[in-house]
């Protein structure tokens, strides 16, 4: 442990922390995954409508939107090491909760338990990544974040192998998930806790390693408007294909639940390579680089999917998911570098405003299916990844370089 605290603070990658907090980040968003996962299954068994599934996936993003950038905004003033295995243990009772729930009002407190346990975890997580990156932050926030979307990637796995067969106790399962994390968040919160007190206690002065050049105050807020729009864009998008777009598969083409769900699960998966690309490319090439190559790439496909039939839907769903995920974590890095002295805030806002448009785009989609039609809903969706475009106005970054 010693030796781990000497090398974060000599300027180099602490690559056994990056690693563990991204396998917390699997674990914590695999619990989140429960949720979309068990959409069908409570569509038929409790006779819940689209607009009511949209309000289960507003209860979970919009606590965990609202709160992630109180959280990092808190912990940037005074860090808390410990809130991560406390975060993991409110989703440990959310999770109890959903599985035995008998009522629609208890599975939306269930979900909000499951909110704030998420809130809590991804300022305090994306901060530790960054004290463990060095001058890796792009490969560090990648690792970070492809723990998460390879967790959120398991919702379709977790639908037809394990929800579709068990019904709704089988996300009593997820326990153990929540278990093995909270486990593992005690050691790294020792590791936070041990590094803050070798700061303090040697007075280390830290260095910012920002890739991005000067700005005024006006500068920084365009940018972040910028930004933000890019998230909401994306997030949205997102939300349509993995908690709505089954329904899509089932109608249009006849396919299974669990059919469905293997092709959401490509999306998915191929998304989570392309968050893991994305961060050591954007260290080669520059941020804003990878976020417009990220924006461009999707709009043509976006647009003809819903017109494709289902031999060509399956690899556009593969590209789609690998090019619009590949500015997940850049968009975090870049936040940060914007302004380098709240990363826990700015790791809260854009992942927390992941969340929340996630949670505002749940409740639309759900309204707009009920009202239009499945098929009328995915031709709408289908226009949002050009909002993206806003993106070539980012200012652009230099290459980082590290600082012996």
């Amino acid at each position: 442990m010693a030796n781990a605290i000497k090398t974060s603070m000599s300027g180099n990658p602490v690559y056994p922390v990056m690693f563990a907090i991204g396998a917390c980040h699997l674990l914590n968003d695999s619990l989140q995954a429960v949720i979309p996962a068990m959409f069908p299954i409570l569509e038929e068994d409790m006779g819940l409508t689209f607009t009511q599934l949209g309000l289960i996936a507003f209860a979970l993003n919009i606590v965990a939107s609202v709160l992630q950038p109180v959280v990092g905004y808190i912990s940037d003033k005074k860090p808390m090491p410990y809130a991560l295995p406390i975060g993991m243990t409110s989703s440990f009772l959310g999770i109890a909760g959903l599985a035995f729930a008998p009522e629609y009002w208890m599975i939306l407190v269930s979900v909000m338990f499951l909110g704030f346990g998420s809130a809590v975890f991804h300022p305090e997580g994306s901060r530790v990544s960054y004290m463990a990156a060095g001058s890796k932050r792009g490969l560090s926030q990648s690792i970070y974040q492809v723990g998460g979307n390879s967790g959120q990637a398991l919702a379709p796995l977790i639908s037809a192998f394990i929800l579709v067969p068990l019904g709704q106790t089988g996300a009593a399962l997820f326990l153990f998930v929540a278990a093995l994390g909270i486990f593992i968040l005690s050691k790294i919160s020792r590791w936070y806790k041990e590094q803050l007190e070798q700061e303090k206690l040697q007075k280390v002065k830290k260095v910012l390693l920002s890739s991005l050049p000067e700005m005024t105050r006006k500068q920084v807020g365009v940018a972040l408007t910028l930004l933000l729009i890019i998230i909401f864009a994306r997030s949205f998008y997102v939300t349509n294909i993995t908690s709505f777009y089954i329904f899509h598969l089932m109608e249009a083409y006849g396919l299974t639940i669990q059919q469905g769900q293997l092709y959401i699960f490509l999306f998915l998966g191929v998304g989570a390579a392309g968050t893991f690309f994305g961060g050591p490319l954007a260290d080669k090439i520059g941020r804003k680089n990878v976020i417009v190559l990220s924006l461009v790439v999707p709009i043509p496909l976006a647009l003809i999917l819903p017109y494709m039939p289902l031999f060509a839907v399956l690899l556009l769903l593969g590209l789609i998911g690998f090019f619009i995920m590949l500015s997940f974590s850049v968009t975090v890095v870049y936040a940060q570098e914007l302004v380098p002295s709240k990363i826990g805030t700015m790791a809260g806002l854009t992942v927390g405003l992941a969340f929340g448009m996630g949670a505002i785009g749940g409740v639309v989609i759900g309204i707009l299916m009920d009202s239009i039609g499945v098929y009328e809903t995915m031709v709408v969706v289908s226009f949002l990844p050009l909002l993206g475009l806003v993106g070539l106005g980012l200012p652009k970054d230099r290459k980082i370089t590290a600082v012996k």
